[in-house]
């Protein structure tokens, strides 16, 4: 290697490191963002929900779904304490099916359009780091219902960690029914109703 090119690396390589600077402070998007790309997903299947069918939103949302959301950490809180019971084998399971769950859910509850939109209310930084953003599903001819998205940082991504409908937080009433399931009935049982849910929502 010649001398002359020696003595250009150091500059060559800061050049490249700002260069991935701005490609990474271009790629990280801010909570509110993360929401408001997540909701214009949702309101595009709802658009196409009866030519896509279950599966075909299924299909659509599934990135989408795990891209915005911490699926690990609210598989994690739903079970609460019984995390620590799990084998790494039952957590690895119960994070799949609980993943596969989520995104069941939103195929089915979102697989029509009658001019819906989502609409950004405000933001709010929490006490432990975290953001709440305040939106409102507008429905015309019927009550907006307000969905408050609370989100946390992972790594360098803002993620959903819990949706709250009209003052109804969706993680403390999956932690309430999990939580009973798993005293009640075990693992095994657990996995099989969730499963269930799924398979239910396939066919509606």
């Amino acid at each position: 290697m010649c001398q002359s090119l020696i003595n250009k690396i150091p500059g060559l390589f800061l050049l490249f490191l700002l260069g991935l600077t701005e490609v990474y402070a271009e790629d990280i998007l801010s909570a509110r963002e993360v929401v408001e790309n997540f909701q214009a997903e949702l309101i595009e299947v709802m658009k196409n929900g009866k030519e896509l069918g279950y599966e075909g939103r299924f299909d659509k949302l599934e990135k989408p779904v795990s891209e915005s959301h911490d699926l690990n950490m609210i598989a994690r809180v739903v079970v609460g304490r019984e995390w620590e019971n799990m084998s790494s084998d039952q957590q690895e399971k119960f994070v799949e099916v609980f993943s596969r769950f989520s995104v069941a859910a939103y195929a089915h509850n979102f697989k029509e359009y009658s001019g819906e939109s989502f609409k950004f209310e405000s933001e709010e930084e929490t006490g432990r780091g975290g953001v709440i953003v305040h939106t409102y599903l507008v429905i015309p001819d019927d009550k907006d219902v307000k969905f408050d998205y609370m989100l946390k940082k992972k790594g360098n991504s803002w993620r959903i960690i819990n949706i709250i409908a009209n003052g109804v937080s969706d993680l403390a009433l999956r932690r309430s029914e999990y939580g009973s399931i798993l005293k009640r009935d075990g693992y095994d049982v657990l996995i099989e109703k969730i499963s269930e849910k799924i398979d239910l929502y396939s066919k509606q």
